[in-house]
């Protein structure tokens, strides 16, 4: 249930904070006052297509923000538990901001979300019925998800049919591509087979070339090395210039009296550090020495393996690691297209044996919806009989289809015999504006039902009706408001008299510029807001009798739901 709802900076709304509460709220004010903007906030609360045009001139945003108050059992806790988002005290805050830039920020109890998930939410909360849903009866397309819509268990059927189909169609793709493409599917698997034997052969390593490299400049550099290793050594240990031997001896020395003083302790002990210093560094130079080895042979080999590397490297990537994983990237592909290289016959019966699970599962949803069809067709008999069509007869007819789509094999349009002794045609063809409005009406009565959305929104679907009809509708609506929230927008007096709570909008100048407001009206302005959807703009002592009287009776029809 919508609790409260914030507006700002929304088209000409500088600022609404509007309360709800249950059962049925009437929203009613002259043509052009701002009703339909309120379902508009709602709308794009929802997770509906928004645009910068809504955003009140002179200003960079608009925010809008709702709070509902969820149901004890709803789909939309396990959506909040997936996003790690809190529910424990049992409402929702969803907020949305619709910046100059186009920008959308989105927020779920004050998480962050994309406007997707916005939406996935917003419609398990909200359902806004307005007159452009007329429209949706007008075009039999839609008519099939309607009848799906009325049955929620088809849901698992229907779920398991579209797995079934989209596999049937996959299978099929692979098999019409291989037999269009049989040749560059051959020519493309035996470039695949030459590219990864080619790199397999090579058996690269990583950091293979930069290890290559460094010692290809140890042998290209051998004599240079070798030189100046076997000088360093040489002074350091041999002839006049026995630098180690020296330093040993000046360390004896030092250590004779590195007693006498600190100054002498810490000479003795830089001279120390520097003699076993180039000790280690001497054994080093002489291991390396004993290392070295020119070998011609093994430059040849590395140069020859460093040019095999740029080979590679001028196919397949620009480096060893790059080449790797490009080869395993392509062993990945080929074990696809090896695996698929199963005769075209199999492929066939692969394709065939989808087709016929599919087709399995289509005939099981058509049975199920034909049985839907019928209690639809009882259930909306019912509900178009209260509101003054019980002669008509609305049918739901079935073509099927000799292909499978992904709807299956049904393809549903609704017919419909408004009186008795007419032929029976499609609805769209057959059915006025004002029939139309009591059919969705009666179809939303029989899905309130059935479906946990927790807020209904009707927006001026009473258009082209009046008299008993209008009081029918009147009295539907409310009915429907006995389980869930309704919000209506309304020009009917009867609408307004038979609601719990009614919301007044208006249009005022407010420092020169035009705002709409949002009244909460009590019994009394009630009763004058009634009086003038009778008559007009003047109201007399009789339309406020009449209003006062429409609302006792719309008091005493409730009494009976």
């Amino acid at each position: 249930m919508l609790q409260e709802l914030v507006i700002k900076d929304f088209a000409i709304i500088e600022k609404a904070n509007i309360d709800f509460q249950s059962k049925m709220t009437v929203l009613t004010g002259e043509t052009g006052a701002g009703k339909s903007i309120i379902i508009d906030a709602l709308g794009l609360l929802a997770g509906g297509r928004g645009s910068v045009d809504f955003i009140r001139n002179g200003t960079n945003k608009a925010s809008l923000q709702g709070q509902f108050l969820l149901p004890k059992e709803t789909l939309i806790f396990s959506i909040l538990d997936e996003l790690g988002i809190d529910h424990e005290d049992g409402t929702i805050i969803l907020q949305r901001d619709l910046y100059k830039t186009g920008r959308n920020v989105c927020r779920v109890n004050g998480i962050l979300v994309n406007l997707t998930t916005l939406r996935k939410i917003g419609e398990l909360l909200i359902d806004i019925h307005g007159q452009n849903e007329h429209q949706s009866l007008m075009r039999p397309e839609t008519h099939l998800g309607l009848l799906d819509d009325y049955n929620h268990e088809l849901n698992k059927d229907i779920d398991k049919f579209h797995k079934a189909f989209k596999e049937y169609q996959k299978l099929q793709r692979a098999l019409e591509k291989r037999r269009a493409n049989e040749k560059e599917w051959a020519q493309r698997l035996d470039i695949l087979q030459f590219q990864l034997e080619e790199i397999e052969n090579a058996d690269l390593k990583p950091n293979e070339e930069i290890e290559l490299n460094e010692e290809k400049d140890r042998l290209d550099n051998y004599q240079e090395i070798h030189g100046a290793l076997e000088n360093s050594y040489q002074v350091l240990t041999n002839g006049n210039s026995d630098i180690i031997g020296q330093l040993g001896t000046s360390m004896d020395e030092l250590g004779k009296v590195s007693d006498y003083s600190d100054d002498l302790n810490n000479i003795y002990e830089k001279v120390s550090d520097a003699f076993y210093n180039l000790q280690d560094v001497s054994h080093e130079i002489s291991s390396q020495l004993d290392s070295m080895e020119w070998d011609e042979g093994r430059l040849d080999q590395i140069e020859q393996r460093l040019e095999l590397i740029h080979q590679l490297k001028r196919k397949y990537g620009d480096s060893v690691e790059q080449i790797i994983n490009y080869g395993n990237k392509i062993k990945v592909e080929l074990n696809d297209m090896q695996g698929g290289e199963e005769n075209i016959e199999e492929q066939e019966q692969e394709v065939q044996n989808a087709y016929s699970k599919a087709l399995k599962l289509a005939q099981k949803l058509s049975k199920k919806r034909h049985q839907s069809a019928q209690e639809l067709e009882i259930a909306i008999h019912k509900q178009l009989s209260a509101l003054y069509m019980d002669k008509a007869i609305f049918k739901v007819k079935f073509k099927e289809n000799k292909n499978l789509t992904n709807e299956g094999l049904d393809d549903v349009e609704f017919y419909i015999q408004t009186n008795p002794g007419e032929s029976m045609g499609p609805l769209a063809k057959i059915a006025s504006g004002g029939e139309l409005s009591r059919i969705m009406l009666a179809l939303k009565t029989i899905f309130s039902q059935k479906q946990g959305v927790t807020s209904i929104i009707f927006d001026e679907v009473d258009t082209g009706v009046s008299g008993r009809v209008a009081q029918a509708i009147a009295e539907k609506i409310s009915q429907i408001a006995q389980k869930s929230q309704v919000l209506c927008i309304s020009h009917l007096p009867q609408v307004a008299a038979i609601a719990d709570h009614h919301y007044f909008i208006y249009k005022k100048i407010i420092n020169g510029r035009t705002e709409t407001c949002v009244e909460k009206l009590n019994s009394k302005n009630k009763i004058k807001e009634i009086a003038r959807m009778l008559s007009g703009s003047e109201i007399t002592e009789l339309t406020l009798e009449h209003a006062k009287e429409l609302i006792k009776m719309s008091d005493q029809i409730k009494t009976e739901f």
